[in-house]
């Protein structure tokens, strides 16, 4: 084994060399200590072998950033490590490959990460070496932002006051990579994995340009509810994956628009309530809500699946996801509506359909805006408050240019009549909910 101590730093969500707090620390310290960085990336079969679509843009999306990093890091004489299979594997080869002393990531907050992350600081600490984690994909995490009495916040608007409150105090310097970039080892470029290697195909699509519009961002507020219109950033799979800076991001809201930094903020809200009550991962946040005796008509279920409910605002937003792996935000509301209450079906299949489909798929934002939709989730939306998709289409998309877009057969007879009547839908989830909320 080589005795060059080495200090590995894993990227996982946090796909960028610009702004990252743990490479930083991890550089800095290395030329500190006379020590080396080799930049690690993991391709994860615990998550990559239950993705059933092989033409998973998500992952064709990760091996486009490495790609681009690659390529940076051979400007410099250096290589990213870059390895498929299991962490506990993959970590246990590399402890026989390199003499590591130090591995240092970014904090992730799901279940699985959390495991997986327990799993590999146990290993790292049987081999002697310290396993170093930061703060870099949120603003505030875990119980950073409390109430008075030292508790999580489970609504959004007291938690956003005290979120903006307690931002004068965020150490917003940049974490400056540049300065400390002979720290990487040195390497000939590596060859990444490539997708078919890892039973996954191309689909060479285009991704959204991870440019921050500043004409965009502006005017977020007036546009925002359009879906035919340009009016969102489409930054969601870059924050996602980091490939852009969260820290840079909400500085330039708060430059620009404050209605985008509430967006921002709402991530970081959803973040903090999976990290705080991870039972909602598969549960509802409101024990009572579990009590609801969903319908789960399968053929239905299928119909919203392929965007042929008859109701146009709804089929075009499905259609959308399912040809781009994007929908805009206020079609996601209404779509989440329409299944949870128009068609009784249970939150947790729209979530598990949106989570194999979106492009910017994120466990915290993705359970939180389903559970918000269904009513069952932790903020103050009561669970009579059900979207009309028809005056939703009449108020954001009045001159049908989105729908026309994804239904095109909306005039002709091959378009379906409406799956169910809105009026009686309404009355019925109205029905459900409150008796199963009085027998809960």
């Amino acid at each position: 084994m080589p005795t060059t101590p080495v200090i590995l730093f894993w990227f996982r969500r946090d796909l960028r060399t610009h702004d990252n707090t743990a490479l930083q620390y991890a550089l800095k310290s290395a030329l500190e200590r006379g020590l080396r960085v080799i930049p690690l990336f993991i391709f994860d079969r615990e998550i990559l072998d239950k993705l059933t679509d092989k033409h998973d843009r998500r992952v064709e999306f990760i091996h486009h950033s490495l790609s681009e990093m690659q390529r940076e890091l051979a400007l410099q004489g250096s290589s990213l490590l870059v390895r498929y299979g299991t962490p506990q594997e993959i970590f246990a080869q590399l402890f026989t490959e390199f003499s590591i002393e130090e591995v240092c990531c970014n904090h992730d907050y799901e279940p699985y990460a959390s495991q997986r992350d327990a799993i590999v600081q146990a290993l790292c600490a049987s081999n002697g070496a310290a396993f170093t984690t930061f703060k870099d994909h949120v603003i505030f995490e875990k119980n950073e932002i409390l109430t008075g009495d030292s508790r999580p916040y489970t609504v959004f608007t007291p938690y956003s006051k005290k979120w903006k409150a307690q931002l004068s105090e965020f150490p917003f310097a940049q974490f400056p990579t540049d300065q400390y970039r002979s720290g990487f080892w040195e390497s000939p470029s590596l060859e990444i994995p490539t997708l078919a290697s890892m039973g996954f195909q191309a689909t060479n699509a285009a991704f959204p340009n991870k440019a921050m519009r500043e004409d965009i961002i502006s005017a977020y507020s007036q546009n925002r509810d359009f879906p035919a219109q340009q009016g969102t950033t489409r930054l969601s799979v870059h924050l996602r994956f980091g490939t852009i800076s969260i820290r840079e991001c909400v500085q330039t809201a708060l430059r620009l628009n404050e209605t985008w930094l509430n967006e921002l903020i709402w991530r970081d809200f959803y973040m903090q309530i999976l990290w705080n009550f991870p039972h909602i991962e598969n549960a509802a946040f409101k024990p009572a809500y579990n009590h609801i005796p969903w319908r789960n008509g399968e053929y239905e279920f299928q119909q919203w699946c392929e965007g042929r409910t008859g109701y146009p605002l709804v089929d075009a937003g499905m259609r959308e996801l399912n040809a781009t792996g994007f929908m805009h935000n206020r079609v996601r509301m209404v779509t989440a509506s329409f299944l949870t209450k128009h068609l009784l079906i249970d939150w947790r299949w729209g979530e598990r359909y949106f989570a194999q489909k979106l492009l910017d798929f994120d466990l915290a934002a993705n359970n939180g805006g389903w559970q918000w939709a269904a009513g069952t989730g932790c903020d103050a939306a009561p669970y009579f408050r059900i979207f009309n998709p028809t005056s939703q289409m009449e108020k954001f998309d009045p001159k049908l240019e989105y729908i026309k877009r994804w239904v095109p057969e909306l005039s002709s007879f091959e378009y379906p009549q409406p799956i169910v009547e809105h009026k009686f839908a309404r009355e019925r989830a109205l029905a459900t909910y409150k008796k199963a909320l009085q027998t809960a």
